[in-house]
């Protein structure tokens, strides 16, 4: 465990780092949030690829005891002090962690890693007999990059679904591929919408953008597969079901 959580000065400012909480309803944090109870009475949850905590962060207000697990450099000097810290390079492979969860959190990372297979699979050990993975997944289906792909291009973003860190680009199917070959079961699905206000930042919060993303996230509803801008699941290992 990381004690002293002072980082380099290029990252010391949360300004610095690249993904940050997303609030809107609609959200993949929001629906992932949404997905557990909003009284933690002291569950465990492991939250994978951690970031800043931001997560953790809600996540220990409601009373779970969180556990996050982020890069060395990837948090800044705000990363909450009661949320437990494990700095691991993922693509190395899962570090020694202690106990069981009853959640085990994949928010925006799996795409990123070389192996998301054999995260998956180290996880499945840390669940408790009823533990549960709750991930949010990128949609390579969504419109908008099927729109793209069609007129020839394939844009490199600081994040969003052309995130030039994005290792894997899968559509629904290829999530449920990947997830059975780590040995989950898909049991519940949410669609998020198209975060409007992180492309036009300065109206976010505006009755314009509530709208525009309340519209959306109907329309990933009626459909997930061109709709959805990312996939927010519920899955259980093989061996619980």
């Amino acid at each position: 465990m990381k004690e002293d959580r002072m980082t380099p000065a290029k990252d010391i400012l949360s300004g610095l780092l690249v993904y940050t909480l997303k609030q809107s309803p609609y959200s993949s944090h929001s629906r992932l949030l949404d997905l557990l109870p909003t009284e933690g009475g002291g569950s465990r949850v492991l939250d994978v690829g951690c970031g800043d905590g931001y997560i953790g962060r809600l996540l220990t207000a409601r009373g779970y005891r969180v556990t996050g697990v982020e890069r060395p450099g990837g948090y800044t000097a705000a990363f909450p002090r009661d949320v437990e810290l494990v700095e691991a390079d993922l693509d190395a492979g899962l570090p020694r962690i202690d106990g069981r969860y009853m959640y085990i959190v994949c928010a925006d990372i799996l795409e990123h890693l070389k192996d998301p297979a054999r995260l998956l699979r180290q996880l499945v050990p840390l669940l408790e007999p009823e533990g549960v993975l709750v991930a949010s997944l990128p949609n390579s289906g969504n419109l908008y990059f099927r729109l793209n792909i069609l007129f020839g291009r394939f844009p490199e973003h600081d994040k969003g679904l052309f995130d030039r860190t994005h290792l894997h680009f899968f559509m629904l199917d290829g999530w449920r591929n990947l997830l059975a070959a780590a040995g989950y079961h898909m049991v519940r699905l949410e669609p998020t919408g198209i975060p409007v206000g992180l492309a036009v930042p300065s109206w976010q919060g505006s009755p314009l953008i509530a709208a525009a993303e309340w519209i959306s996230f109907q329309l990933a509803r009626m459909w997930k597969r061109l709709f959805a801008y990312q996939f927010v699941v519920t899955a259980y290992p093989e061996r619980v079901l």
